[in-house]
Order: C-alpha cells, then structure tokens, then sequence
C-alpha cells in the first residue's frame, strides 16, 4: 500500500501528489509544482548554492534545527516530516525579513541570480547564532557563489541582520512548528508508491535488511545524503525502480562514544558527526570542513562517502590511517571488517546483496600517536582532491614504532602505503631518516594522470606530504597552507 509523503511549509502541510516521481528533487518540484520560483538551478549538482533551501526538524532535545541545504539534489520525497522554508516564505506582506533587510541596506544584491540562495544561507546561520563572527560566517556562505558584488556587502549584510531592528517571524511559530512535525512522525517504513518506482524509508535496521533482502538486485538505490545519488538523476539521467532511503533509520544516526573509539552510525551527516570527527583530531575536523559547503555538510555521511567507494573520497584515507573498521549488516548478519579491506577495486566494494553499512568504528589516537591530514585541490575550499594524504604514526621517542600512511588519487582505490610504513618503521622520525620512506612511495603506486593532476605530480605531492608531515612533528610547528595563501 503507497503512503502519502507529508511535510510542512507555510505552517501548513503539504501532501506530495502519488504522480511526483520518486526521483524528482526539490527544486524542481518548488518550481514546477508550487510554483515557488524564487529558489534558482545554478549548476544541479550542489556547487553554486543558488538553490539553496531550509530544512527544519527536531532535535534529540526537542528543538528544531535549520539547516540550509541544496535544493537541486535532494528528492522531495526526503522531505516527509520536516519543514521547509524557502526565499519565498521569508517576507510577510510588505515587511522584509531581518535577514532581506539586512542585504537590502547592504547593496548585498547586483543581478540577483545568486541572492535567493544567500538569504537562505543566512537564514540557516540567523536561525542557529545570537551573532555573526567572520569565520564562521565565511563558512556558512563559502558554498553560494556570486558573479557580482564580490561578497564584502553580504558579508556585511550576515552581521547586520542581527541588528537589523525587526523580528523574526518564525520565532513564535516554533513550539507550533515542532508539534506539528510531531504529528507527521511515523512509527513504521514509509512505502511511497509513484508511476517511476518506489521510496522506502525503514525506521530501523532490522526493517532496512528484511527490505533489501526482498528487493532485485541492481534495480534499488541505497540513499544517505544524496550528494553523489543526486547527480545521477541531475546528471546522468537515471532512474532507478526502488530508492532506499536511510534517513530515518534510528541506529544510523548514533554517535557512541566507547572510550577508547568512537563509533559513528552510517546514517550521521558531516554536520553532526563534525563534533566526534574534531576529538579524534583537529587535522580531521579541518580537512572535513574543505570537502563541501555547509549545505554538503548538512546532507551529506560519512557511511554514504565510503559506499560510495571513490578513490579520491576524502573521508577514507584519514580513517584507514586511524585503523577504523566498519559494521556491515544484511538479513543474514552482521560482520566486521577493517576499512581498508571494504575497498576492492575502483568503485567495487565489499558489500555482497542486500548488505549494507551500518557504522564506521575510529579508535582514538594514543598520547605517543602523531596524525596529520593533506588535501590538495586547486580550489582551497570544496574541490575535489586531487591527492589526500593521512599520516597516523606512534613514536617511542623519536623513533617510530607503528605506521599507517594512507592516500587518495594515488590508486583505484584509496589505499595505504605499506613499503613506505616498512621503511619508516624502527626509523627515527627525522628529515634526514625518512627519505627511504619516501622514495619507498614510487613503489607503493603508480598514479594517473587526469584533468585535475598529472602523475608525476600527484607523486611528488605525496612524497613532499610525507617530508611536511615529518617536519612538522619533527619541529612542533605546523605549516599553514592558508597563512600561505
């Protein structure tokens, strides 16, 4: 039997029609079937931000989080049971949001292509902070890109908005809000039937593996975030018959710290893990907030980066240098397995039928442990790598005792550098006594060229990486790419 997809907009909710395909993502169907055209496409696969949205939902403590979001590549069938605010919503009659205002008295708007998108953005950033400071205001915006103004007046628009002497609107609708989306909860797997296929949404595992179990093979998506699935509906132009969604499978979404680990559920966006990803090591945390804007990081897991099975996901090489392993489960089981060993060849990995990934397990690095993570891109900020490199190594004095280095874009596959972790071992971890380590690296790969990095360099990337690693543990100081720049 199909169900009705459900979400709030407006204060009102919204029924999804049993014609809108199981594939049709929110932007189109804000313009299309809204008619809500305030929202624009950029670029379709959540680069440029002009489509930017606002998904509302409760949190664990019952209050609603706003998250900015691309409309572009996710499906409106995601949106059951959360709000949604668009540019369009914002303003009440002739009276401007603070957020509008403020871009208005900041000349934050030349051709206006890009602004739905920006207000939006800061929207998300107005409806989470008290006030706005420039680093974390920057990074709330890096994902809306804009022809025109050059940025400074939106900037200056996000610490106005503050001040901008109206209220927010929203503010008194929020227990209504929350109580509304409580009604929409539902106790068991959503089963949306549309003339393309179907959307399926467990609540939990066991319903997720009796549901893959009945599925045919090659015909079903398992979808996290979307922000690879998207683009192949916006780019490839594929349908598939049955699409799984994991967002509201309960056990996905745990964090658990173990003491000595921390396990992170498959299901778990970049946003939410960011804090766990930050007390395994700063390096990681910092390397997560270059792999995508907020809006990426709002959608997008770290389960999902590593199902994908990219060589050149940024996720993988900083948790294979940690040792991380993974859970995987199906019908049949459960099994356990080091993460390293998931990968298989380009794009294959470990997963049998109707299996799929439950929770990546990190251990914490030890007060003898040395880390440190190196992405190069040509863009600084959300580009895709073309080297990243992931050091984890236990000293005993100077003297190295363990090594794990582990690259992505260096191989089919993200992989560790095992001649080069032989030839540091028992090493002091010197400049001078290194350099069998990496020259050891020539062995352990033999890169491609492509349009973001010849071979050679991407080999001398790696080398010069494994030389700065070492310098800086060697020094205590580290090397800042973005005081370079």
């Amino acid at each position: 039997m199909s169900e009705p997809v459900r979400f709030v907009s407006r204060g009102q909710v919204v029924t999804v029609a049993p014609d809108v395909p199981h594939t049709m993502t929110v932007l189109e169907y804000l313009r299309t079937r809204l008619r809500r055209t305030g929202s624009k496409e950029g670029c379709a696969e959540g680069d440029c931000g002009a489509c930017t949205v606002v998904v509302a939902e409760a949190g664990d403590d019952g209050r609603l989080k706003h998250r900015a979001v691309n409309a572009c590549i996710l499906f409106v069938h995601q949106l059951d049971g959360k709000a949604l605010f668009t540019v369009d919503d914002l303003a009440e009659a002739e009276t401007l949001h603070p957020v509008q205002q403020a871009m208005v008295d900041s000349h934050g708007s030349q051709c206006g292509f890009c602004t739905p998108g920006f207000v939006m953005s800061l929207f998300a950033y107005y409806k989470s902070h008290d006030r706005a400071d420039d680093s974390s205001l920057k990074d709330a915006l890096a994902g809306n890109l804009c022809r025109c103004t050059g940025y400074r007046p939106i900037l200056e628009a996000g610490h106005r908005m503050f001040d901008a002497g109206t209220a927010d609107r929203f503010a008194p609708q929020e227990a209504a809000l929350a109580a509304q989306l409580g009604s929409l909860a539902r106790s068991r797997m959503l089963q949306h039937s549309t003339p393309d296929g179907s959307f399926l949404a467990p609540r939990s595992s066991d319903e997720l593996a009796d549901t893959l179990a009945t599925l045919p093979e090659g015909e079903s998506w398992i979808l996290a975030g979307g922000t690879d699935v998207g683009l192949w509906v916006t780019k490839q132009h594929r349908v598939p018959r049955n699409i799984v969604s994991l967002g509201r499978v309960a056990e996905l979404q745990r964090i658990t710290d173990q003491g000595d680990a921390i396990e992170i559920g498959a299901s778990v966006t970049y946003s939410d893990a960011f804090g766990a990803i930050e007390s395994l090591h700063a390096d990681f945390a910092r390397m997560v907030r270059r792999l995508g804007s907020a809006q990426i990081r709002n959608s997008g897991t770290l389960g999902g980066n590593i199902a994908n099975g990219s060589p050149i996901g940024d996720s993988m090489p900083a948790l294979i240098a940690l040792g991380a392993t993974l859970k995987l489960r199906s019908k049949a089981g459960s099994r356990e397995m080091a993460l390293e060993d998931f990968f298989l060849a380009y794009r294959k990995t470990a997963l049998q039928p109707g299996e799929f990934v439950e929770s990546v397990t990190v251990r914490k690095p030890g007060t003898n442990s040395r880390f440190g993570v190196y992405k190069l891109s040509k863009r600084f900020d959300q580009d895709i790598s073309a080297v990243l490199a992931a050091f984890h190594v236990v000293l005993e004095g100077d003297t190295v005792q363990s090594a794990r280095l582990a690259f992505g874009g260096m191989a089919g596959t993200p992989a560790r550098a095992k001649l080069a972790e032989t030839a540091l071992t028992g090493r002091r971890f010197t400049p001078a006594e290194i350099e069998p380590a990496v020259a050891a690296l020539t062995a352990d790969f033999t890169p491609m060229s492509d349009m973001r990095a010849s071979a050679a360099y991407r080999l001398l990337a790696a080398q010069n990486l494994l030389r700065k690693f070492c310098h800086e543990v060697s020094t205590g100081q580290k090397i800042s790419v973005e005081a370079a720049e």
